[in-house]
């Protein structure tokens, strides 16, 4: 099977199985975006979005966030992972925003990636969520999903991964692919015990054939 036959059949059938997909991080601004997808790295979303009410409730702007402390911050993110570098990123991003970006959150990849604590990933998640730009973030769900499927081969990197599926995938579908690949990955296709019988890709699946059929013969 051609790559391009395999990415067509692949997106059409998350077109079907997956008509809606969406962040399950809960926000209302792009601000409040920018927040939680920096409190979402390496930790669930699930438990993100139990910390993140009382915040935006404290500090619902980048102006009133920069006008807290790293302290204050930490008192309502203590149980997402690594607390203190999120709290010393939430400061230092709010304080960045009002200083030099007006208090609002840019539109463009390279100047969300100036901000503490912001890498190409959580770029591209603003850029992809909120401002509905055809980008793809690579997160560790993207990464093993399309390394297993067969739409990467051997990628290295996250930036391998997001190039290669930059390059099959249609623009206007490449927000809502990064969505369907995430949830794939995060009930489905998961880590450690791939749940392969509730999957509609086995037929052109890498991984199902390899790991799966093969140990059969």
């Amino acid at each position: 099977m051609k790559k391009q036959e395999l990415y067509d059949r692949v997106l059409a059938w998350f077109a079907e199985a997956m008509p809606v997909a969406e962040t399950e991080l809960h926000y209302g601004t792009p601000f409040q975006l920018l927040v939680a997808v920096v409190l979402s790295a390496q930790c669930t979303d699930r438990r993100v979005n139990m910390v993140t009410p009382a915040l935006f409730e404290a500090y619902p702007t980048a102006e009133a966030m920069a006008e807290a402390t790293e302290e204050d911050i930490f008192s309502y993110i203590h149980s997402v992972s690594y607390p203190h570098n999120k709290s010393r990123h939430l400061v230092g991003l709010s304080r960045m925003l009002v200083d030099e970006m007006g208090g609002e959150v840019p539109d463009d990849i390279e100047q969300l990636q100036r901000l503490p604590g912001v890498g190409r990933k959580t770029a591209n998640v603003v850029e992809a969520v909120y401002f509905d730009r055809p980008a793809m973030p690579v997160d560790t769900h993207v990464f093993r999903v399309a390394n297993r499927i067969g739409l990467t081969h051997n990628s290295k990197t996250p930036l391998q991964t997001e190039r290669e599926l930059v390059k099959y995938i249609p623009a206007e579908l490449l927000a809502k692919a990064h969505h369907w690949l995430i949830l794939h990955g995060r009930y489905v296709c998961q880590a450690r015990r791939p749940r392969c019988t509730e999957c509609g890709l086995t037929e052109v699946c890498g991984y199902f054939k390899k790991e799966v059929e093969g140990k059969k013969c």
